[in-house]
């Protein structure tokens, strides 16, 4: 396995000609994350994820995490001190307000740390993601005296925490839990039920888990509209901050997985005895609104987990084609090392415009979430949190399958040496597998783009976020060598657009929206892929380097045409696919 490189010319390239960092800095809070500062901040988390984080990769895998006792779980041998190096060097508070103890930093510095993060060590990185959940959730719907209490341990690290929602007979569908909350006369409640796939449930990293918990109150009303959300600290906080006693929880077991074997996922139970306290967190009956706060920010970090996994993945397989040998390359008298064959440099440059297409829009993303947070005028800041929701299903579904497909060509360069564990090409599709499952799996992403997105603003917002996408188009023309390119995305484009219209006017008969709803979410993130590829040409061409427009070129001429392929995917409508009964399929 060769070391992690944190990629730090090609993140920086996006930063300078896709992020406009000077626009940002005019946001409020952000006057001081000025070029300089960002870059260097880059540099420093660089050092720490290359030299901490990354060598433990390997040993999460092989290590795990491991059940000690009845109700405690050990990570893997080198993880504790690397969390705790994590924490004092102040990385877990870069993106979060400087009054809780964070850095204030703007959104999308603190995605292209968690990418260095997350290709380093996806298990390691894990821990944190959730805790981010938590503290958007705090934010958003938490008391003063909840963030007086939380925020700032949260922030620092110094605590973690989860997201409670899945239950055995539940599933996805939340309206089914069971988990009980009984008010005490104090404002408090005490919990009981049961969830599954927690992950870092419980874990030796911090000294306190805080679990934010979805539970029903008595008389709640039926399926999502009668569930709330808990804060159900492992151990409950005293008045002065510290840990007090045992709350009335614990692990009942750890799943055996296929990947991310250093990441605890955890069978929690609440209340075996008296029930464990907990505290209600924003409104009775509101959990389903404040779970999507927490989610919606963990659908586009999983959805960076893609990127990150399939970075991982394309470093160890150029570097493995850089030495291999084997075959003779067209003209050669001896040997060839295995990069000069045309496929293998067929595999490497699609896992490299695909990962170059993806870290764009994913960082553009977040530039959305930033102004739509911090934007003083109001249009510019509804058109930012809709672009934001519009994306966020694209990101992640679009991001988690191409982390699968991408990781599992890394192997297909290592050849039958990439299904031997040893060289680490296989930890990689492994790892990557879960991200299309969870924080809502990508036909959950497909039907929340087609069913909630597209129809945001009456249906007119897709269509002038589309418009603007084709600004490019005409400067595209303009590079030398780009008509062809421009061609294409003209034409992927004018597919997408063509899609959204028929989806949007399949109102009487929902059944055929959603059965054209994956290949939609896989078709809009291709065209925007190409979108930002196109961005990044148009700013190579006068800037460089002139690696970006070879990536450009190949994607939009060899990957983007596959768009408008899927158009008969999405507009197929659902008759063939109830045309067989349910058991004959």
């Amino acid at each position: 396995m060769a070391d992690y490189t944190a990629p730090l010319k090609d993140m920086k390239f996006v930063l300078d000609h896709l992020v406009d960092l000077d626009e940002l800095q005019k946001l409020n809070g952000y006057q001081h994350a000025d070029r300089e500062l960002v870059f260097s901040v880059l540099d420093e988390g660089a050092r720490f994820v290359q030299d901490v984080v990354a060598p433990l990769n390997r040993v999460g895998d092989t290590a795990g995490a491991r059940m000690e006792g009845d109700d405690a779980v050990a990570t893997a041998p080198g993880f504790k001190e690397a969390y705790s190096h994590y924490v004092e060097t102040g990385w877990a508070g870069i993106d979060f307000p400087a009054e809780w103890g964070g850095h204030s930093m703007p959104k999308v510095i603190g995605m292209a740390f968690e990418e260095m993060l997350t290709s380093a060590n996806m298990a390691f990185s894990l821990c944190p993601l959730l805790t981010f959940g938590a503290i958007d959730a705090l934010l958003e719907h938490g008391s003063d005296e909840q963030k007086a209490v939380y925020l700032s341990k949260l922030i620092t690290g110094e605590w973690s925490a989860t997201m409670n929602l899945t239950e055995p007979q539940a599933g996805s569908d939340l309206g089914a839990l069971t988990t009980k909350a009984e008010p005490v006369g104090d404002g408090g409640y005490r919990i009981k039920g049961s969830k599954i796939f927690i992950t870092y449930g419980e874990h030796d990293l911090t000294d306190n888990v805080v679990h934010l918990v979805l539970a029903r109150t008595p008389d709640a009303p039926a399926g999502t509209r009668g569930i709330s959300m808990f804060i159900v600290p492992k151990y409950l906080p005293r008045e002065d901050g510290s840990i007090g006693e045992r709350n009335d929880l614990r692990v009942v077991s750890i799943e055996h997985k296929l990947g991310i074997h250093g990441s605890p996922t955890c069978v929690m139970s609440y209340g075996e005895r008296e029930g464990a306290v907990g505290w209600l967190l924003g409104e009775e009956n509101e959990g389903m609104r404040n779970m999507f706060t927490m989610m919606n920010a963990a659908r586009i970090s999983v959805g960076l987990q893609g990127l990150s996994i399939a970075e991982r993945a394309y470093q160890d397989a150029r570097q493995y084609s850089l030495e291999r040998r084997q075959g003779r390359a067209i003209g050669a008298k001896s040997q060839s090392l295995i990069v000069e064959h045309p496929d293998v440099r067929r595999m490497l440059l699609t896992m490299r415009a695909n990962i170059e297409a993806m870290r764009a829009l994913m960082y553009v993303t977040a530039v959305h979430q930033d102004h739509g947070e911090h934007a003083e005028d109001d249009a510019a800041r509804t058109w930012h949190e809709h672009a934001t929701a519009l994306l966020t299903p694209v990101v992640k579904a679009w991001g988690t399958d191409l982390g699968v497909e991408l990781t599992s060509m890394g192997i297909q360069v290592f050849g039958g040496m990439g299904y031997v564990e040893e060289t680490g090409a296989a930890q990689h599709l492994r790892d990557a597998r879960i991200a299309p499952i969870y924080e809502g799996t990508n036909g959950i992403q497909a039907i929340d783009l087609v069913m909630r997105k597209l129809p945001l603003e009456g249906g007119q917002f897709v269509g002038r976020y589309i418009t603007s996408m084709r600004e490019i188009t005409d400067d595209l023309r303009l590079v030398d060598g780009f008509t062809r390119s421009a061609d294409a995305l003209a034409a992927g484009l004018d597919a997408l657009a063509e899609a959204t219209t028929w989806l949007l006017e399949q109102r009487d008969d929902p059944n055929n929206a959603l059965a054209g709803a994956t290949p939609y979410a896989r078709m809009f993130g291709i065209v925007a892929g190409g979108w930002q590829m196109a961005r990044a040409a148009v700013a190579a061409a006068t800037k460089g380097p002139e690696s970006k427009l070879v990536t450009a070129r190949f994607y939009l001429e060899q990957i983007l045409p596959t768009a408008t392929g899927l158009l008969p995917s999405v507009t197929g409508s659902a008759r063939d696919l109830f045309a067989l009964a349910a058991e004959e399929i």
